[in-house]
């Protein structure tokens, strides 16, 4: 039962970890502005948080896996904007599980080792992300009139303006409960462990 919750605390703060780095969705309306700080930190966040999970279960194909449930959310926001009456092509999904192939391709041909996952794979990862990103946005119909046309209500975290957040996220009850589930999750399930082998 500890393997098993903790299988699950690893995918969800994997998970988490790359929601958060930058903007995980292409809107077609800053879809080019936004290439290159997807690239540096999707690529860089997909490679710690599947390697993170792999060395974790130890077994190849746990990349893909995880690419897999971000691209399950990826589309599940594109869905909720085209329910908001967006057209179809407002969000591009992106493309990351041939680039997380890859990783556990490297760490299946180099017998699992973790040293050769990280620095073979993270290159792969690095090197394929854009390429395939990019041609995923090449498909985008009409990129431009869709921008002028559905604008968004708010700019993506790196087109605002930085103003001060002092206690803004310290307050915040949702914050403070994830913060707080993820600290005691660990402790929780170690003495989770000693009383199963007691």
């Amino acid at each position: 039962t500890t393997h098993y919750l903790f299988i699950v605390v690893v995918a969800v703060n994997s998970t988490l970890l790359t929601i958060n780095a930058g903007d995980y969705i292409f809107y077609t309306d800053w879809a080019w502005t936004s290439f290159v700080v997807f690239s540096i930190s999707q690529s860089t966040m997909l490679v710690v948080g599947a390697i993170y999970y792999m060395l974790f279960t130890g077994v190849p194909g746990t990349a893909t896996y995880y690419a897999t449930i971000m691209t399950i959310y990826t589309w599940v926001a594109k869905g909720a904007w085209f329910s908001l009456g967006y057209p179809y092509d407002f969000i591009v999904v992106p493309v990351w599980i041939p680039s997380a192939m890859l990783l556990d391709l490297s760490y299946w041909a180099t017998r699992r080792n973790k040293h050769a996952a990280i620095l073979i794979g993270g290159t792969l990862v690095g090197m394929s992300l854009p390429v395939f990103n990019m041609i995923n946005l090449l498909l985008v119909e009409d990129p431009l009139e869709m921008a002028f046309k559905y604008p968004r209500p708010t700019l993506p975290p790196y087109m605002t303006p930085i103003e001060p957040q002092v206690g803004k996220f310290y307050n915040s009850p949702v914050a403070l409960g994830a913060g707080a589930g993820a600290v005691l999750s660990v402790p929780i399930a170690a003495l989770g462990a000693k009383l199963n082998t007691w």
